[in-house]
């Protein structure tokens, strides 16, 4: 099963392509900026009944060269099996676009991405066929962000800091920047990177840092999401208006996260006009493993 932090730490690259380039000209490789960026579909599957899938696939076209594949995987442990899959991957995505491919591999501890740097020596010893060269992110190389400024100039930097700086003991300090620089962004950019910065901690200790620090700041979300929400109701009564956008929100993000949401369950959100109801359960969303976490405490 694909945890909330692996599919963060490979969004993220879907988000804001950009910040590719950006990490990585501050590591001394110089990327160019993309003028363009397509997002390419990810299943690499064959003919034979073998499915294979890279996390994230994007093509890049900049203004110094012909452009290149980014092929995004987020890595939470070591796995022998994975260099074969990820010069597969490689190899599959030359033969298939012509376009010379990058492997760009995010972790979120020292010890795997020590591990995915390689390289990775494909073939016999006297003759290595192919030498697989992942580029890594992880603790040991995101910037860590803590100044508000810094984390303000850059909101999905801040984020991927948050993410790959979980489990390490500056995550306080780099959450609550990225809390207080979401503040300065409109409301749907903050409430992606929100999500994609509580998927990303996962179960990590400072997954529950975040939870506080967005519960704090709750009056601050739910005076953006209510504006809204009694701008969308108004035709049919602001109270009626507020419960439908809420459980709309409620569904979209269930939707996000592969939550499978049964008939019952959706009418049971939708029926909703219970407005504290409904945003309990919207809370309860990024953390839920099925729709019965939404409704436990009316379920005992």
């Amino acid at each position: 099963m694909v945890s909330s932090s692996h599919e963060a730490m490979h969004r993220i690259f879907q988000e804001d392509p950009g910040i590719f380039a950006r990490t990585f000209r501050a590591l001394g490789i110089p990327f160019g900026d993309p003028v363009a960026v397509s997002l390419l579909p990810t299943d690499l599957t064959e003919t034979k009944p073998l499915e294979r899938r890279v996390d994230t696939l994007l093509r890049f076209d900049t203004a110094e060269d012909d452009g290149f594949l980014l092929a995004v995987e987020a890595q939470g442990k070591k796995d022998s099996a994975k260099p074969a899959s990820w010069a597969y991957y490689v190899a599959h995505l030359w033969a298939k676009y012509g376009t010379p491919p990058v492997l760009l591999v995010v972790c979120q501890d020292k010890t795997t991405a020590a591990w995915a740097s390689g390289p990775f020596a494909i073939g016999p010893a006297q003759w290595p066929a192919l030498t697989l060269r992942p580029l890594v992110l992880g603790p040991h190389n995101v910037p860590v962000i803590t100044d508000v400024s810094v984390a303000a100039r850059d909101i999905p930097l801040a984020t991927l800091s948050a993410i790959t700086h979980g489990r390490e003991p500056n995550a306080d300090a780099i959450l609550k920047a990225l809390a207080s620089a979401l503040k300065t962004v409109d409301q749907d950019t903050a409430r992606i990177f929100i999500e994609l910065t509580e998927l990303g901690l996962g179960k990590a200790p400072a997954a529950q840092i975040w939870r506080d620090l967005m519960a704090a700041d709750l009056s601050f979300f739910r005076s953006e999401t209510s504006q809204r929400l009694r701008a969308e109701g108004e035709a049919v009564g602001v109270a009626k208006g507020e419960a439908v956008g809420v459980a709309k929100s409620i569904l979209t993000l269930l939707d996000q996260r592969g939550i499978e949401v049964s008939d019952e369950a959706r009418e049971r959100i939708t029926a909703c006009q219970d407005i504290e109801t409904l945003f309990t359960w919207l809370a309860r969303v990024n953390t839920a493993d099925s729709t019965a976490d939404l409704f436990e405490d009316a379920e005992a």
